[in-house]
């Protein structure tokens, strides 16, 4: 419903805050290591939001940047994943990073974070790979398709391919990831370079 407030921080707890627009406070639930990063009582602050709206709960959640807000909304459709620990990850692991894990399997960086534990771990990443299957970027006539163990093949087409699918992990269209990162597309840089680039893009 809000993609994003503009106010005044009122004052800040434990695990939310509160924003004033024009006399009326909004309380916005966000994890302690994003809350480190709103601007403190008193100033301005612009957040993305998302409303979490349920039979028993309305609730919204902030984020300092659009990025970690889609990391968030892309972990919610994990099965088992509500919104204290996906935001939780969105607090803890930035989203090149996540995308990152996703693509390589790294459960472990995923299950560092409090409340997600091995198994959960396993599921974020089987969920968010199932959405790569089949999908292909081709970039001057060099395509990499992800198939149903995650495996492409060719070099440049795979570091090109790396990057567009780490952006669809973090919730970006295929049209959307390979329009940004063929204006973006270093084969030098690394994969996580490439992918940070094209964040910057998206974010202008």
């Amino acid at each position: 419903m809000y993609a994003y407030l503009n106010g005044v921080i009122a004052y800040k707890q434990t695990d939310y805050f509160v924003m004033d627009m024009q006399g009326v406070g909004y309380k916005i639930f966000c994890a302690p290591a994003l809350l480190a990063r709103i601007p403190a009582s008193g100033e301005k602050a612009k957040v993305y939001t998302h409303m979490i709206v349920r039979e028993d709960l309305i609730a919204l959640y902030g984020f300092p940047t659009q990025e970690e807000l889609s990391m968030f909304e892309m972990l919610l459709s994990v099965s088992g994943i509500g919104p204290k620990v996906a935001s939780a990850i969105a607090a803890n692991i930035e989203p090149a990073r996540f995308a990152m894990a996703i693509l390589s399997s790294d459960t472990a960086l995923i299950s560092s974070v409090k409340g997600v534990g091995k198994k959960g771990a396993e599921r974020v990443i089987l969920e968010l790979k199932d959405k790569l299957k089949g999908i292909a970027f081709p970039v001057e006539g060099i395509a990499g398709t992800i198939d149903t163990n995650g495996k492409q093949c060719g070099s440049i087409g795979t570091k090109y391919a790396e990057a567009c699918s780490a952006l669809v992990v973090l919730g970006y269209s295929a049209y959307e990831a390979n329009q940004v990162t063929m204006k973006v597309f270093d084969e030098n840089a690394t994969i996580e370079n490439i992918l940070k680039s094209a964040l910057k893009e998206l974010m202008r």
